[in-house]
């Protein structure tokens, strides 16, 4: 607890999408033992692509059970110490949108978080974390957009992605960000603060400003929308720095941005109304 407010983690990820390690026990008694209170699991979930297309950075359909399964397994066993959820990163390809409705309360998912990582699809697509042109910016915000406006996500996971390999906040970017953030506002999402983007920017040259970028922010708070922190932990431990997730609420709170310290009212609402 710090300042008896809560802390939680809803961007868990696990080895099933090739870029991530450490079992979801390893994740949990590493949130347990750094003063965590509620974990999720938001690992990049599967797409059923109709070409045969398999992806090296996410889970396969036939995975999607068996990771359900682990993960409440897990969450069972540490029951009485954290409360833990299982939900997937998705972003919003709209020829699968009817699939992922169905494949989320046919498995009992918990939540579902926005990353929106390609333009409509995976494969020969634009990845919006290396975004170089004004168009790529303007179609990262359309889709980021359109995927809210389907009411099948939480929250939008890095929404200044965009920003990692772009150059400079022109007048592109400021014009797109307002159009994101005002609907993160009037569609009631809300968005996600990502410590994974401050932990490569201290690890690694940014090829672009970077994220989560200070002015995306101030507008944040200027058009009054909501955040919600989120580790993206893709190892155990990410979870030992407590500090660096105290300091974002400090930062947020500076700012005058709500900081959402839990969603399980907000999960209620959007899929279980």
């Amino acid at each position: 607890m710090i300042q008896n407010k809560i802390r939680a983690n809803y961007h868990t990820h696990t080895p099933r999408c090739f870029h991530a390690a450490g079992t979801e026990e390893e994740y949990i008694q590493a949130a347990i033992s750094h003063g965590y209170d509620i974990l999720g699991f938001a690992d990049h979930g599967p797409w059923p692509y109709d070409d045969g297309f398999v992806s090296r950075i996410r889970m396969v359909c036939d995975q999607l059970p068996e990771y359900i399964q682990a993960v409440h397994s897990a969450g069972e066993k540490y029951s009485g110490q954290i409360r833990v959820h299982c939900g997937l990163e998705m972003e919003h390809f709209p020829r699968y949108t009817a699939w992922l409705k169905d494949a989320f309360y046919e498995y009992g998912l918990d939540y579902l978080i926005l990353g929106n990582h390609y333009d409509t699809y995976e494969k020969d697509s634009v990845y919006f974390g290396s975004c170089k042109t004004k168009e790529h910016v303007r179609r990262y915000a359309q889709m980021t957009i359109a995927g809210m406006e389907t009411g099948l996500f939480l929250y939008v996971a890095h929404p200044d992605l965009f920003l990692s390999g772009y150059p400079e906040f022109d007048d592109t970017c400021a014009e797109c960000s307002r159009e994101l953030l005002r609907a993160s506002r009037d569609l009631n999402v809300p968005l996600e603060y990502n410590l994974l983007g401050i932990r490569k920017s201290t690890e690694r040259p940014s090829r672009g400003v970077g994220y989560p970028y200070e002015r995306f922010w101030e507008m944040a708070a200027e058009e009054g929308c909501t955040a919600v922190i989120g580790i993206d932990a893709h190892t155990p431990a990410q979870l030992y720095d407590p500090e660096l997730f105290d300091l974002a609420a400090t930062y947020l709170k500076a700012l005058g941005i709500k900081r959402l310290e839990t969603l399980d009212e907000e999960i209620k609402t959007r899929y279980f109304k």
